[in-house]
Formats: C-alpha cells, sequence, structure tokens
C-alpha cells in the first residue's frame, strides 16, 4: 500500500464525513425521518451491525475491542453492554463527537474510550478482537490487506471487517457517481471480488496465523456490503 494513496483517501474521508455530509450522517443514524434511499441504508447498516454481533462472543466482560471507523458509535455502545472495553476511533472529529454525545452516561471512559484519529495509530493498543464495519469499503485489495497486516500483530481473536462486493448492480452505481460535480461525490466505493481478496488474504505473509471464518452479505436497497471474519488459529 502507498502511504500517499493511504493519506490521501483518508483525507478525503476526513472533509466529506466531517464537514460534508455529517449533518446527513447524524440524521441517518439516528432516528429521525429519512427518505425511503436513506431508509433502505439505515436498514442495511442495523442489519449487518446485527452480524457483527452474532460473531462476537456474548460475553465480552473485559474483552478489549477496537471499533475501527466508529462512525457516530452504534456499535460501540452495542459490545460495551457487553463488557468489552471499546477504543472507538474515527477519523472524522465531528462524527466522534456525535458518538461521545449519543453514548449512555452509564458508560464511562472506562468503558468506552472514543479518539479522532486513524485506525491503524499503533499507541490506539493491543485488542482480543477489532471491528471495522464499513470503513475499508472505499480502499482497494492492496490497502484493506495492508490494514488487516497491521492490526493482526496487536489482535488476538479476531479481526471482522466488511468490504463492498463487486456486483454489477454495485458496478453501476460506482460509475454513475463519477458523472456528479467532484464538490458534490461521496468517496468512491471500490468493490472488491471475494475471490480476489481471499487469495489475497492467503497471500499475505502478516495473516500466515490466521484462518478465514465465516463470511455474509448484506443487501437492502442502495446498501450493499459483505462481512469477512479473520480468527486466529
Amino acid at each position: 500500500m502507498s502511504a500517499v494513496t493511504y493519506a490521501e483517501r483518508r483525507g478525503r474521508l476526513k472533509t466529506y464525513f466531517d464537514a460534508t455530509a455529517v449533518e446527513a450522517w447524524a440524521q441517518l443514524t439516528s432516528d429521525a425521518p429519512v427518505s425511503r434511499i436513506r431508509q433502505t441504508v439505515r436498514q442495511g447498516r442495523d442489519q449487518m451491525r446485527a452480524v457483527f454481533m452474532s460473531w462476537l462472543p456474548f460475553d465480552m466482560t473485559d474483552a478489549p475491542l477496537l471499533d475501527a471507523g466508529c462512525g457516530t458509535g452504534a456499535l460501540a455502545v452495542a459490545v460495551a453492554r457487553r463488557g468489552a472495553k471499546v477504543v472507538a476511533v474515527d477519523i472524522a472529529a465531528n462524527l466522534v463527537r456525535l458518538a461521545r454525545e449519543r453514548a449512555p452516561a452509564d458508560l464511562g471512559p472506562d468503558q468506552i474510550r472514543f479518539v479522532a484519529g486513524d485506525m491503524l495509530d499503533p499507541g490506539l493498543g493491543r485488542f482480543a478482537h477489532v471491528a471495522a464495519m464499513d470503513s475499508l469499503i472505499h480502499y482497494p485489495v492492496r490497502e484493506i490487506i495492508s490494514f488487516l497486516g497491521q492490526l493482526a500483530p496487536r489482535t488476538g481473536r479476531s479481526i471482522i471487517f466488511t468490504f463492498a462486493p463487486q456486483t454489477p448492480a454495485l458496478s453501476l452505481m460506482h460509475a454513475a457517481g463519477r458523472l456528479f460535480p467532484r464538490a458534490d461525490r461521496a468517496p468512491a466505493i471500490e468493490p472488491v471480488t471475494e475471490a480476489r481478496l481471499r487469495r489475497a488474504i492467503g497471500a499475505e505473509p502478516a495473516l500466515s496465523g490466521w484462518r478465514l471464518g465465516r463470511t455474509a452479505r448484506v443487501a437492502s436497497g442502495f446498501y450493499t456490503s459483505q462481512a469477512m471474519e479473520l480468527v486466529r488459529r
């Protein structure tokens, strides 16, 4: 992975979620009424969060978990309710602020630590589990593999992440998005084939101590995402 490429993509995501789309994202992740299109996205994200929760232990008492790309904090709160010690990080400071404001009062900083910054920062610590829900969908395969390879040495049990599966419908939406004026575009989603991702994971030396676990795809209107699980051998 090129450090410049990663930095450029990260910068675009920060600008988009911190400024351009922060109000829309705050509404989408709340109980406020939304359009039919956004409702399908909301439902899809709810379904995907349920997948993540079903793959994580029911009892996570004191287990450290990294919520990599925490957004407004719904997943972080859910795993903290199971007893996990959560570090919830996002590059967009305004989303982290919203997550901190929305966190229940009984879940203090000893249960969830919210951080605005890079989810790959080694200073965030070591974890039993890493959850990256829809935070890698903007990256090509080589950068997804680099992300996994950098987190694997600091993770003890599992890494759960999503990618944008390469389907005809998703590829069409991706192409159509390029027709919008540059200032109005959301950061591009990078469709990935599952077979190519599996091959890349198998060929990555940093992941030699890991095996592929479960996978599940969620398709809800304008939301399509696929979860994949890596488990330490």
